[in-house]
C-alpha cells in the first residue's frame, strides 16, 4: 500500500470532486498516439477479446500500423493549447469550479479533472485529492450514457486506486445523465442557437459513439440510453420522425457494431440528393477527434461525395453556460448528505483533545 500523506489533528476534511473524461495522446505524433492506444486498447472493458487472442493482434498489428494514421488525424484538429478534448475538459473544470464557489461557498470542495487513459491519470489526481485532505470523493465520468466500456472502466480505475490506500476516502460515482432535463435542455438549445444562425436542415443526424452489438445482447444499457437521449432531444426540438436519425460511429474491427452506422446513413442520404444534413454528437460533452475529424471532416466528405449538397456539424456542448450550470447541478445533487461542515471551534477542540492524548500533531 502507498504511504499515507502527513496528517495533523484539527485539519478540516474536504470533499474532492473529480471530473473524468476518456483521454487523449499528449501530442499529435505516432509515438504519443502509440502510448495512448496501448493503454486504451489494453483495457479489458474496451476490448473483451481474450488476452491470449487479442495481445498478438494489439502488439503485432494495431500498435505497429495504426498510430501514424491516427496521429495525422489528430494533427488536423489539434488546437494551439493542445488536444481539443483536454482543452475543453480543462475549461469546463475551471468554470464548474467557479460556479461551485458561488453556489456552494460553504462546502470545502476541491475540484479537479482526470483522464481515464493518458494524463493526468485518475490515480494521480485521487492521490492529490488525498493530499488536500479529501476524505470524500465524488467521481463524475463525463459520459452522458452509461456503458461498461466507458463509465464502468472509470469506476474500475477509481476503486483500483482505493485498493492501494490504507486510509480510504468515501467514494461516490455518477452513473449517467442521459435523460437529465438540464442536459437535454442544453443540447436542444445548442441546436436552436445553431439553426437561428444557419437555418434548419432537411435532416438532423444524432451520432453516438458505437460499441459492439454483443454488448447490448449481454445486457449493456448503452444502446437504450442513447435511444432515450435521441427521443427526448427530438421531442424538445418538436421534430417529426422523418426529420432526424439516430446513428452510431467509430466502428473498429470486423465484428458487428450498433447500427445504423453513421457513415452508411450519410452515404444513403447523399445518394438521395438531400439538400442539407446537420450532424451532432450528443454522447460527447466536448469536441474531440471523433467529432471534429471523424464527423466534421470525414463525415462531410462521405455525404458530399455521395451526392449530398450541404453538410453542417453542430459543435458539442463544450463551455456553453447552460451545460456548465447543468454539470454543476449534477455535482451538487450527488453531494447530498455530504454538506455538513465542521466549524473551526469543533476542529480546534478535536486538535486539543488529540494533543492531550499524546498525538504529536
Amino acid at each position: 500500500m502507498n504511504p499515507e500523506p502527513p496528517y495533523a489533528h484539527g485539519t478540516e476534511p474536504r470533499i474532492g470532486v473529480l471530473l473524468v473524461n476518456l483521454g487523449t495522446p499528449d501530442a499529435p505524433n505516432a509515438s504519443a498516439v502509440r502510448t495512448y492506444l496501448r493503454e486504451f486498447l489494453s483495457d479489458p472493458r474496451v476490448v473483451e477479446i481474450p488476452r491470449i487472442v487479442w495481445w498478438p493482434i494489439l502488439h503485432g498489428f494495431v500498435l505497429t500500423t495504426r498510430p501514424r494514421g491516427s496521429a495525422e488525424r489528430y494533427a488536423q484538429v489539434w488546437m494551439s493549447d493542445g488536444s481539443p478534448l483536454k482543452v475543453h475538459t480543462e475549461r469546463q473544470t475551471k468554470l464548474v469550479r467557479g460556479y461551485l464557489g458561488d453556489r456552494a461557498r460553504q462546502l470545502p470542495i476541491v475540484l479537479d479533472y482526470a483522464m481515464r487513459y493518458g494524463s493526468p491519470s485518475i490515480a494521480e489526481k485521487m492521490r492529490e485529492l488525498k493530499l488536500h485532505h479529501c476524505n470524500r470523493i465524488l467521481v463524475v465520468p463525463l459520459y452522458p450514457q452509461y456503458s461498461a466500456s466507458t463509465t464502468a472502466s472509470v469506476v474500475d480505475a477509481a476503486t483500483a486506486c482505493l485498493a492501494s490506500m490504507r486510509n480510504q476516502p468515501a467514494l461516490r460515482t455518477v452513473r449517467s445523465f442521459h435523460d437529465h432535463p438540464g442536459y437535454i435542455g442544453a443540447l436542444a438549445q445548442s441546436v436552436r442557437d445553431y439553426w437561428m444562425r444557419n437555418h434548419r436542415p432537411d435532416v438532423l443526424l444524432m451520432s453516438f459513439h458505437g460499441v459492439p452489438r454483443y454488448t447490448l445482447e449481454k445486457g449493456d444499457p448503452y444502446h437504450c440510453e442513447c435511444q432515450k437521449t435521441g427521443r427526448l432531444l427530438a421531442e424538445a426540438l418538436s421534430l417529426r420522425p422523418e426529420q432526424y436519425r439516430i446513428t452510431f460511429q467509430s466502428r473498429f474491427g470486423r465484428t458487428e457494431w450498433l447500427k445504423p452506422y453513421t457513415a452508411d446513413v450519410l452515404k444513403e442520404l447523399g445518394k438521395q440528393g438531400l439538400g442539407r444534413v446537420d450532424v451532432m454528437c450528443p454522447g460527447f460533452v466536448s469536441d474531440c477527434l471523433e467529432t471534429l475529424e471523424e464527423i466534421a471532416i470525414e463525415g462531410k466528405t462521405i455525404f458530399l461525395k455521395s451526392g449530398g449538397r450541404e453538410f453542417h456539424h453542430i459543435p458539442c456542448l463544450n463551455e456553453r453556460d447552460d451545460w456548465i450550470h447543468t454539470l454543476t447541478d449534477i455535482v451538487l445533487r450527488n453531494l447530498l448528505g455530504w454538506e455538513h461542515k465542521v466549524s473551526s471551534e469543533q476542529l480546534e477542540k478535536s486538535r486539543l483533545s488529540a494533543l492531550a492524548m499524546g498525538a504529536e500533531s
